[in-house]
């Protein structure tokens, strides 16, 4: 609504720097991100109940999420402190593979993971936490101006100025961030039955989808699901795998590294369905929500229902599972890998036909669930919406799926509203700094159809994005504009000095022949002859690591367990990030190449249709963004250069 068109019987509550419309992990790091910048900010939830909850799996990091969180934790948020304090199991995945796609993942106690998330937002100074739903957003109609295809003509921008609640209260903000997550329309599935819900019985927003569309945003309906809770006392372990977290553990935040963080671990178990369980799904997959046409959103791939599964992959004769304790304090179970929306008779039926499940009761049910989310490509890449000033959105309303992804986002959208009121440039992170650059990149440049996930696979210059080395990407970064503490950036130069100087020490070391060929024949290897390799060298093969080498040279330093993980990948894998840098050189020539707004691209003779039209909705900012825009060929890139380059000749021309 238009601020003018606020009338007597709203009730102005007070002014804040900035706003953000929901608690989930996504607005927790965008209020946290923008008090701690020093801006006043109000964070709004449904219910405080919500604040960091975890309606489905109960863990934080995985493959590709770890990295994520080691890179949220590094720019100053709070998801890997948090967890840190609240794990009940931790394990490094991947580790046979390369360095570069190790990721950590810990089991959270979700209760006290919320709790603890909740604590330090009510105790950090300039963020307000309240319980109230936004039903719309106000604005100054007149506020902006963008110009159009024609300089003469000005056409007006919408401009944020705050919200409106339920009980008709009025916030006013200069900027305003929605991080609705699927409580926006949600509305959950189990078999036929259906009903307007957030998750895990929450109550759903569902007054903000009408405004936000009339105001011109596109809204998209996207479902996600979660398996069935049983209870632990029922379940058989004795018939299951045992699975344990690694004795060592390393943590998410670089200010706990070194720590003991915990003495005991809780165990998970690892158990299959089997042939009796996928034809009670096949016998009633018609009833299943997802197959009778109920749902019309879309799901997300990477995690699909056993439904899908089981009709997917009709040649598979089990699907793994695991079984995992919601928290210390309860006797609930996850099971991770069933979720469904099935009726729960059925639910019933096909859980205890697996093998220690036979006598399962289950406590909540599978369900599915709808939510209304943003199409992506209206978002600039520091995610503020393009057509209205000042308002940024974050996590799942941005199409994205999972925690880790949701807290990165709104960790950017908080900073980057703060830039935005201080007017300072954004933080927009490139796909060779961050894998928060790749997944940002790839939701406001290539959009998506379905919720998305972040994979190690989607980071082309992985092996320069490690878990390990994420502090010494990042946290110069955040410390600049004013959000990582003076403490962390000390300790981060202190460790990345530490690596630095332990490889260049390494390449100049060299060590008796007798020394190096005890070391060699131990592991069964060819002894050198006259031309003694130096420290360096040695890591540099595959079968010898760094941990080796201290037990050789008696002059290595005392380095903490993460510096010697990253002075090794750094000499294992130097060639290849040699050639990762090379090409990140030749991109970023793309990358500063820079394009000015309100370009006519039905202007510029060579380029293709489809190309002026894509890069009419995008925007792209840079050259580069420009190149990843599907349906925008390497031709038309080309077009692009030349006229961005007789644009540039013109310009000088008239200057002189």
């Amino acid at each position: 609504m238009k601020r003018e068109d606020i009338n007597n019987n709203s009730i102005v509550m007070g002014k804040y720097d900035v706003i953000v419309i929901g608690a989930g992990h996504a607005g927790c790091e965008a209020g946290l991100a923008s008090a701690r910048m020093g801006m006043k900010t109000l964070l709004l939830a449904t219910d405080l109940g919500t604040v960091a909850m975890m309606p489905c799996n109960p863990s934080i990091g995985g493959t590709g999420k770890g990295h994520l969180v080691k890179e949220i934790d590094a720019l100053g948020g709070e998801m890997g402190i948090n967890i840190d304090k609240t794990f009940i199991q931790s394990k490094t995945l991947n580790t046979a593979k390369g360095v570069a796609v190790h990721s950590t993942r810990a089991q959270a106690d979700k209760n006290k993971y919320h709790l603890e998330m909740k604590k330090t937002i009510e105790r950090q100074a300039n963020l307000f936490l309240k319980q109230a739903e936004v039903i719309d957003l106000i604005y100054d109609h007149d506020a902006g101006i963008n110009a159009g295809k024609d300089e003469n003509k000005k056409e007006k921008n919408k401009k944020i100025a705050g919200v409106v609640t339920k009980t008709r209260s009025c916030y006013f903000a200069k900027a305003v961030i929605i991080c609705t997550g699927t409580f926006l329309g949600g509305k959950i599935f189990i078999g036929e039955a259906s009903y307007s819900s957030g998750p895990s019985g929450m109550s759903p927003a569902i007054e903000l989808s009408k405004n936000l569309v009339n105001e011109g945003i596109e809204l998209r309906r996207f479902k996600t699901g979660t398996p069935a809770r049983v209870l632990g006392s029922t379940l058989h372990y004795d018939l299951m795998q045992e699975q344990n977290g690694d004795e060592r553990v390393t943590p998410f935040s670089f200010l706990n590294e070194g720590k003991s963080l915990i003495d005991k671990q809780e165990k998970c178990w690892l158990t299959y369905t089997n042939k009796n369980t996928h034809k009670i799904v096949l016998d009633n997959i018609e009833k299943s929500a997802m197959y009778s046409g109920n749902i019309v959103g879309v799901g997300p791939r990477y995690c699909p229902s056993i439904e899908d599964k089981v009709a997917r992959f009709k040649d598979r004769e089990r699907h793994q599972l695991f079984v995992e304790p919601e928290g210390l304090d309860t006797e609930e179970m996850y099971i991770q890998g069933m979720s469904t929306s099935l009726p729960e008779d059925i639910q019933e039926k096909f859980y205890r036909s697996i093998e220690g499940l036979e006598n399962a009761e289950i406590v909540r049910p599978a369900y599915a669930i709808e939510y209304d989310c943003i199409n992506p490509l209206q978002l600039k890449p520091s995610l503020e919406i393009k057509n209205i000033e000042n308002l940024f959105s974050a996590g799942q309303f941005n199409g994205s799926s999972g925690y880790e992804e949701a807290a990165s986002q709104g960790l950017l959208a908080g900073i980057n509203a703060v830039l935005k009121l201080r007017g300072e440039e954004p933080l927009i992170l490139g796909r060779d700094q961050a894998y928060i650059g790749v997944l940002i990149d790839d939701l406001v440049t290539k959009g998506t159809n379905e919720p998305y996930r972040i994979m190690t696979s989607r980071a082309e210059y992985r092996l320069l994005l490690r878990q390990s080395n994420a502090d010494a990407r990042l946290t110069h970064i955040s410390y600049n504009i004013g959000l990582a503490t003076e403490n962390r950036y000390k300790k981060a130069e202190i460790k990345n000095a530490n690596i630095n100087n332990e490889v260049e020490r390494l390449r100049k070391v060299r060590l008796k022949r007798e020394a190096i060929n005890n070391l060699l024949n131990k592991k069964n290897l060819q002894n050198i002859g006259d031309n003694i390799p130096s420290l360096y060298e040695l890591i540099k093969r595959p079968e010898i690591h760094y941990s080796d080498i201290t037990k050789i040279d008696k002059n290595s330093p005392e380095l903490s367990y993460t510096e010697k993980l990253e002075v090794e990948a750094r000499i294992k894998y130097s060639g290849y990030i040699e050639k990762q840098m090379t090409q990140v050189a030749k991109m970023n020539k793309l990358e500063n190449k820079k394009i000015r707004k309100n370009i006519d691209y039905n202007s510029i003779k060579g380029l293709r249709l489809e190309a002026r039209q894509k890069l009419m909705d995008i925007e792209p900012m840079t050259l580069g963004q420009a190149s990843r825009i599907s349906g925008v060929s390497p031709s038309d890139i080309n077009v692009l250069l030349v006229y961005l380059e007789k644009e540039k000749r013109l310009n000088k021309n008239v200057e002189s």
